[in-house]
């Protein structure tokens, strides 16, 4: 869903500013979405559908809470999860999502 609110409002209580975010079988974006955020919401999706999407909120929350203690800032504990870590590091490669090894995300060392 393009033009939508829900990312301003979630940016009221997130580290950053949200362009886009993946809930459940929707994207919704602030703007327009281009392909470079396309893929990068694609690439949770299918991290969603490996971990049954409540796993995957484990996983999030988790790596978050860990980077906000080991870090001691919200914004760094953000881009250290390795949800975010597979999206940002892949978004731009068109191919990726054709090559992507499931659930490498997952068991990556941090």
């Amino acid at each position: 869903m393009e033009n939508s609110i829900v990312p301003r409002i979630l940016s009221i209580i997130s580290p950053i500013s949200i362009g886009a975010i993946t809930l459940g079988f929707i994207v919704f974006g602030r703007g327009e979405i281009n392909e470079k955020t396309r893929r990068h919401e694609t690439i949770h999706f299918q991290q969603f559908l490996e971990t049954l999407f409540i796993g995957f909120l484990i996983l999030y929350f988790y790596d978050w809470i860990k980077g906000c203690i080991t870090y001691r800032n919200a914004q760094t504990a953000y881009f250290m999860i390795r949800a975010e870590q597979e999206a940002y590091n892949n978004e731009k490669d068109a191919s990726y999502l054709e090559r992507r090894k499931r659930w490498k995300w997952i068991t990556r060392s941090k």
